[in-house]
């Protein structure tokens, strides 16, 4: 159990989130009954949120909790509780409530995703549908990409628009940061890492590409999407501010809320959208293209040389 946006487990706290400046409380859940003495604890404590080890027996403890959790598989969880009944019946309503779920291999991933049908499909993208608007967020998972900046806003969106999605994928590139997101993101898809060729595919499927970091140089993320005829909104930010100009090649936002203001604004007028797919497209041929960027490369000569 956690507190001050964190997680823990007895192999993780020290060497991924502790040493990231959260602050970690491991309880040994055979020292508890029932879910109300971990909830009394959560209370007294002021916990934010809590990751258990093993599926029945951390994770019972955590049914009704009113802070997010993500749970842990063992061992025994998987090759012994599910032979019981009950304790089959109590891991799934578990799962039902969790955040996110850790498997350490392939095979007891596909355990797991055989006993309980909630894990099923819980890392694809929505399928097409005629409502379905996707929003995807490119990047590594660390501070700097401020992945959890808009989390808050798309979760109240969602609840009142469930058509609306937020699809976040990038690699871990700061483990104790990748479990908060795991556990925040809850109304919401996280994938970890998909191949080249199945992000474009999924970029082309979304209704906008969204970044918003705290700082960028160039992101590679915003230029793709641009150059795959894909909106952009991003983060009114120097790096993001220097390859999109607002409501011509794509949309900046100051803050979360005018980031869905500009998103109704941006779904509800066709004219719009196809002016900045159509500009955005034209301005990464003319600056960002392969053969320019490859004759300009070819044609430095010195250190001193400068290329536009």
């Amino acid at each position: 159990v956690v507190r001050q946006d964190c997680v823990s487990s007895e192999f993780l706290a020290e060497d991924h989130l502790e040493a990231v400046g959260h602050t970690c409380s491991l309880q040994d859940a055979s020292g508890y009954e029932n879910p109300s003495e971990i909830a009394n604890l959560i209370s007294a404590e002021k916990f934010e949120a809590a990751l258990a080890i093993h599926l029945y027996k951390g994770g019972r403890l955590l049914q009704g909790s009113r802070i997010p959790f993500g749970i842990i598989f063992g061992g025994t969880d998987i090759n012994e509780d599910v032979k019981h009944e009950e304790k089959h019946r109590v891991m799934g309503a578990v799962l039902e409530e969790a955040r996110f779920a850790v498997a350490f291999t392939e095979k007891m991933k596909e355990l797991a995703a055989a006993e309980w049908v909630c894990l099923y499909d819980y890392y694809r993208i929505p399928q097409d549908t005629e409502n379905l608007r996707l929003f995807l967020l490119i990047c590594g998972l660390r501070r700097v990409k401020d992945p959890l900046y808009l989390v808050d806003v798309f979760s109240e969106w969602h609840r009142r628009e469930p058509h609306i999605h937020l699809v976040i994928i990038g690699p871990a590139v700061s483990w104790g940061f990748f479990l908060l997101v795991l556990i925040y993101v809850y109304s919401h898809r996280f994938i970890l890492e998909i191949p080249q060729d199945d992000l474009h595919a999924a970029v082309k499927r979304c209704f906008a590409v969204v970044n918003s970091s705290v700082s960028e140089g160039m992101s590679a993320a915003i230029l793709e999407a641009m150059d795959l005829d894909v909106p952009v909104l991003a983060r009114n930010i120097p790096g993001n501010a220097a390859i999109i100009q607002h409501k011509v090649t794509g949309l900046l936002f100051t803050d979360p809320q005018e980031f869905v203001q500009l998103s109704k604004s941006l779904m509800n007028d066709l004219t719009l959208e196809r002016e900045i797919v159509t500009k955005a497209k034209a301005y990464v041929k003319k600056h960002h293209s392969w053969d320019c960027e490859r004759e300009a490369y070819q044609n430095l000569k010195s250190v001193g040389s400068t290329v536009k």
